[in-house]
């Protein structure tokens, strides 16, 4: 949930009115945002690493007092419209009913001939195929503005477009470029320019090592995106200057600034309907700014002949594109669907009431018992009938939703699963063992390599991963269970360690892509034994408390209604790479109904070597599900 700082004194001059904290928070609550945090412009500043009396981190203010009061408002992910003191205040001027309606956004077109030109290279189509583009004209700036608008293209960036790699936001003077622009894919070496902030020019590979080693600037973070590429992206004006290189910098030469008049505003993107919503995000909040309030001039975005991007336009790629178009939707709701879902029994013009109060417009038509909803290009969350049953809601108030008793009877109960796996812990540690809460996120390295198992495919792997230690999504509790043993070798043997946990696989006949599996995995460590025998017996009592009895290994393999250990390997066989954990000779599988569900044995010295584990190791795996019965309401613990 991103946070919005703003100055008290800013917002309640745009709302109009003045409001104590506790008046306010009451606001923010009934409007469906919170008030998470009162303090100053100075202790924002520290709390931002930011020297007293510099611009204050996050704060959209600048030159105010260290003193200024400061509110930081939880705002919801979806509602990009309230990521600045703008879109916060219009918003609330609405709802308060200090404004009618919400204001209408128009894009204009100047006509053929005379719209600003962009060029889509198809060389782009390789690393980031799209762009969108607007001006705003004749814009006035104040230093609170300026930094206003600066700050929420961060927030944009941070938020809608994942930090960089989906959109990247370029804002430009437009009075220093000259038209028409193309959007080029271009060698490193190929392009050199002065970016914002610096004094010498670079060529675009020795900018982003600048970055990687001096990232004061906090750029460094972003270089990864294009960094491995042959080509770049970039934006030139007709002269061959050097706009922006997205997602990275943009070009000192046309680096906005207070006394900018018009601004060139171009998003690059690999997801193309989140560039348009960027763009018009941006256009709506400060065309409030304009000398024609809340309008913006479109530009041509022209896609090359053999553009390879794929777009979720009906358009063919080299058609002459025009953005934005700040398109506002209908929405056909039924008022039955409304009252039903909130729980409420308004009227259809009261309905419409509560929605124009949520920047909404909306229309009752009695024949249809139906309610045409206008949605405005600043609500992109709206995506189904239910948001704006959701907007009813809020502004009708949920503490004025009488509160009924439902009409049937009902008694909820753990699911099957999770009462046989709470059962379960507790006969595990009426073993003896103690109950260990792992992460779920580990390193590659982890999961693969340090087990000695292949990389089969089957683990789920973060596409952006904070840190190394947190690479892919855990596919087995055995590493879990080693890392925990590393972390407590200094605690007195023996250690008898479990987990009773989802694991999770990837498996592409679901909708998802993957699934979870609930395993117990089970942990013995001992100076003089590895407690093979103990991990064994923890199994066979796991089974015996479930109602299954135990089949030889030699016996019919016919029989399926009971378990059977078999062993994995003999005492001769070699430990190869990948084959697992396990030390040959002392490892087996648990077969149950046909099917393997699990294994234990002891850990190879090898692998206690990878995990600093000075002692040897015995473990179980096993997966826990094929002992559920699903239809059933009672334990399955005996």
């Amino acid at each position: 949930m991103p946070t919005v700082s703003v100055v008290r004194d800013e917002l309640f001059a745009k709302l109009g009115r003045v409001f104590t904290d506790d008046e306010f928070q009451d606001v923010c609550f009934d409007f469906g945002i919170e008030l998470d945090e009162v303090t100053t412009e100075g202790a924002a500043r520290e709390a931002e690493g930011v020297p007293s009396g510099g611009a204050g981190g996050g704060v959209a203010g600048v030159g105010v007092d260290d003193e200024a009061v400061v509110y930081k408002i939880d705002i919801t992910a979806n509602r990009y419209d309230l990521l600045c003191v703008e879109g916060l205040a219009k918003a609330l001027r609405v709802f308060l009913g200090t404004d009618a309606a919400a204001p209408e956004f128009r894009a204009l077109d100047p006509g053929p001939g005379r719209r600003e030109r962009m060029v889509v290279k198809r060389e782009t189509a390789a690393i980031r195929p799209f762009v969108v583009c607007a001006i705003l004209r004749d814009v006035t700036f104040t230093p609170e503005r300026y930094k206003s608008f600066i700050e929420l293209q961060e927030k944009l960036h941070q938020n809608i477009c994942r930090r960089r790699t989906l959109v990247a936001i370029g804002t430009h003077d437009y009075d220093t470029l000259q038209g028409p622009f193309t959007y080029e894919a271009l060698a490193p070496r190929d392009i050199r320019f002065v970016p914002l902030k610096q004094t010498e020019s670079f060529y675009a590979d020795d900018l982003l090592e600048h970055y990687l080693e001096h990232d004061k600037s906090n750029l460094g973070k972003y270089v990864p995106i294009i960094q491995h590429s042959p080509v770049y992206p970039c934006v030139l004006d007709a002269k061959r200057t050097v706009c922006s290189l997205p997602p990275i910098i943009n070009g000192a030469h046309s680096a906005i600034s207070v006394d900018t008049k018009n601004v060139f505003i171009e998003c690059t993107a690999t997801d193309y309907t989140k560039a348009r919503v960027t763009l018009e995000t941006v256009v709506c909040m400060f065309s409030e700014y304009c000398s024609r309030e809340f309008t913006c001039e479109q530009v041509e975005v022209e896609y090359e002949e053999g553009h390879a991007g794929k777009r979720p336009e009906t358009e063919p790629l080299g058609a002459v594109l025009v953005t934005p178009d700040l398109r506002y939707r209908k929405v056909d709701v039924g008022l039955e669907y409304v009252n039903s879902v909130v729980g409420i029994g308004i009227e259809g013009e009261q309905a419409a009431g509560l929605l124009t109060r949520m920047m909404l417009g909306a229309e009752y038509d009695a024949e249809r018992d139906m309610l045409a909803v206008t949605v405005p290009p600043t609500r992109s969350d709206i995506l189904h009938p239910i948001d704006v049953v959701e907007d009813v809601a809020v502004s009708f108030g949920y503490n004025n939703i009488s509160k009924t008793v439902p009409d049937v009877h009902t008694a909820g109960k753990p699911l099957p699963l999770n009462k046989f796996t709470d059962d379960l812990r507790r006969e595990v540690a009426c073993m003896g063992c103690l109950e260990v809460l792992t992460f779920s996120l580990l390193s590659k390295a982890e999961c693969w390599e340090d087990v000695n198992r292949r990389d089969t495919g089957r683990t789920v792997v973060i596409g952006n991963p904070k840190g190394k230690d947190f690479q892919a999504v855990r596919d087995s509790l055995v590493p879990c269970m080693l890392k925990t043993l590393a972390s407590n070798k200094e605690q007195p043997l023996p250690i008898r360690l479990f987990e009773a946990g989802d694991v999770c696989r990837a498996d592409e006949s679901i909708d998802t892509g993957a699934r979870n599996l609930r395993r117990l995995c089970v942990a013995h460590a001992d100076v003089k034994t590895a407690g093979f025998e103990y991990v064994h017996g923890v199994l066979d009592r796991v089974f015996q408390k479930a109602g299954v009895r135990s089949l030889l290994e030699e016996s019919d393999r016919s029989v399926t209604d009971g378990y059977r250990v078999v062993r994995a390997s003999s005492v001769d066989d070699a430990w190869e790479e990948g084959s697992g954990p396990f030390l040959p000779g002392r490892h087996a599988w648990v077969q149950y109904k046909g099917e393997t569900v699990g294994e234990f044995g002891i850990i190879h010295p090898q692998i206690l070597k990878n995990f600093d584990i000075p002692f040897p190791v015995s473990v179980l795996d096993l997966n826990i599900e094929c002992l559920v019965d699903l239809n059933s309401t009672d334990s399955l613990i005996h």
